[in-house]
């Protein structure tokens, strides 16, 4: 028997709305401590993680492990018919061809269920390996959602520059180019509006621009966002979920191809 019972059901429907345009369809694993969600988008380009503990739930029992599969777009279809303050609760069986979702209203005078096909998806689980990185930036959600929603409309490729002076995001492209300087600030009104960085070496990468704009639909969950580089590797940009869960997304950089 699998049952999850969120009492903030928009937590879900925020994960889903940053996930469905990215990710067609997606495994969700679901064991004693917790449920974790592990997708690469169509082009494999990106990858997506999401963890959510036991303990973001107010009612939480896995008899064993599960796997549901299923479609995100149909998934998000049905969480369109919760509303925000609603209690969501996720109920199957241990074998389950179907995954049960149940709405209730805070009051309790409206309660509403849906029942969803579950289906075989094909992947594995990656083992994305424990790494230093070079630079960590811990800046306001909303204010990367705007930078790189900005910088898409000059170009589709966005450069991100740590040095000891900042972090700068910057574009080129036929229309023209653009940047965004940023500094650190840490005597912000509220401590979500501060911006750290946290640099050992600068660090400069390149990413595809549109891919970035996917990642800041995640900006609703979290009022901060933590990005992670480190010289040839992919960037890691995470939303915290509370205390009891994470959104993260890994994006490899671009290479510059050779003048020859």
């Amino acid at each position: 028997m699998f049952e999850a019972r969120l009492v903030q059901g928009s937590i879900l429907k925020k994960v889903l709305d940053a996930l469905k345009e990215l990710i067609t369809d997606a495994r969700w694993e679901c064991t004693s401590t917790g449920m974790t969600l592990q997708a690469m988008d169509s082009s494999h380009a990106s990858l997506c993680g999401l963890l959510l503990r036991e303990d973001a739930f107010e009612k939480y029992r896995c008899d064993r492990q599960i796997t549901l599969g299923m479609n995100l777009g149909v998934m998000s279809k049905i969480m369109r018919c919760a509303s925000n303050d609603d209690i969501i609760t996720m109920q199957s069986e241990d074998d389950p061809d179907t995954l049960t979702f149940k709405f209730e209203s805070k009051e309790g005078e409206r309660d509403s269920e849906y029942e969803v096909k579950l289906s075989d998806i094909d992947g594995e689980h990656l083992g994305i390996p424990d790494q230093d990185y070079s630079v960590t930036i811990k800046m306001p959600s909303h204010e990367l959602a705007r930078i790189c929603r900005d910088l898409s409309q000059l170009g589709d490729t966005l450069e991100i520059a740590v040095t000891k002076n900042g972090v700068q995001f910057r574009t080129e492209g036929d229309a023209g180019q653009g940047k965004v300087n940023l500094k650190q600030v840490t005597n912000a009104d509220k401590e979500e509006d501060n911006i750290s960085i946290d640099m050992e070496e600068p660090v400069s990468l390149t990413f595809a621009s549109r891919y970035m704009c996917f990642f800041t639909k995640a900006t609703p969950l979290s009022p901060t966002v933590q990005l992670q580089m480190t010289k040839d590797s992919p960037l890691v940009v995470e939303y915290k979920i509370g205390d009891s869960g994470h959104l993260r997304f890994f994006l490899a950089p671009k290479i510059e191809e050779d003048e020859n």
